[in-house]
């Protein structure tokens, strides 16, 4: 499939070694593409705000920030949110193509990978990079937001884990005192305050809608005992898990409660609360 001079589509590749890439670069530039490169995921994240690629070809395992950080930032921001990443990956590892699939990547190619694969499965994905108007003329997102909402969109999705700020801040590529002012000023909590009310926004999901335990719960939502998880459930809610448990199946009005002191909501939606319990990023 040869482009015409009238639509050049823009990729950015970003690899450490992008010596590997030499026929691919000379592939690409035979099917008429644009081409910019970044060395390590800051990089990219930085050259595809400033140019706005229609695709993005990114190694997994790169210095400074990995591809997988590197995609948590570009997904944060709506101005180039919808540009389709594709991961390149040794591809041994299904945890890792899984993690690619299911944490912003269009697709995963394993190496070694011949090169007109990989220009055909980005052919594939050029429609999805082709930005609308709205897209385009998305205002700039403040960086200390971006880095608020990567974080907290890796949180949401890996909360059993245990967290330290030094890990978090090291996911997404910045310093731990960066991340506590910026989560500070944009979401008006510390980290750990965010992960706590995350935690506790899920168990009361799966407080009322599965049979788990109140012990299983607790490891899911990375509570480190049941008693610990107990504690934190009575101080925000003045319920135990297991009472709110049994309020909500009997319908009355002391879950209800607890949903209002938890969440702030009103009598009017107090009793549809869970239905709607979203994560609330910044």
């Amino acid at each position: 499939m040869n482009l015409t001079a009238s639509f050049r589509p823009h990729v950015l590749i970003a690899d450490d070694e992008p010596d590997h890439h030499r026929a691919l670069l000379a592939l690409f530039s035979q099917a008429g593409m644009r081409i910019s490169l970044a060395f390590d995921g800051m990089q990219a994240y930085q050259r595809a705000l400033a140019g706005a690629p229609d695709a993005i070809l990114m190694d997994v395992r790169m210095p400074t920030l990995d591809g997988f950080g590197a995609c948590r930032l570009m997904k944060s921001h709506p101005a180039i949110a919808a540009i389709p990443i594709l991961f390149l990956g040794s591809g041994g590892n299904l945890k890792e193509r899984l993690h690619a699939l299911r944490n912003g990547g269009a697709d995963y190619i394993a190496k070694p990978c011949a090169p007109e694969e990989i220009l055909a499965r980005i052919q594939i994905h050029l429609p999805a990079g082709h930005r609308t108007t709205a897209q385009a003329d998305t205002p700039p997102l403040n960086a200390a937001a971006v880095l608020v909402r990567a974080a907290q969109q890796y949180l949401v999705g890996n909360l059993a884990k245990a967290h330290s700020l030094a890990g978090i801040a090291r996911e997404i590529g910045t310093h731990e005192k960066t991340l506590s002012r910026a989560f500070r000023a944009h979401a008006g909590m510390s980290v750990f305050e965010f992960v706590r009310r995350e935690r506790l926004r899920v168990a009361r999901r799966l407080l009322a809608d599965t049979p788990l335990t109140v012990t299983a719960i607790a490891e899911e939502v990375g509570f480190s005992s049941a008693a610990n998880f107990g504690t934190a459930f009575r101080e925000q809610t003045g319920m135990t898990p297991t009472a709110f448990r049994a309020a909500l199946r009997e319908g009355g009005m002391a879950a209800t409660a607890a949903l209002m002191q938890a969440d702030g909501s009103t009598l009017a939606i107090a009793r549809h609360r869970l239905k709607n319990d979203e994560p609330q990023f910044a």
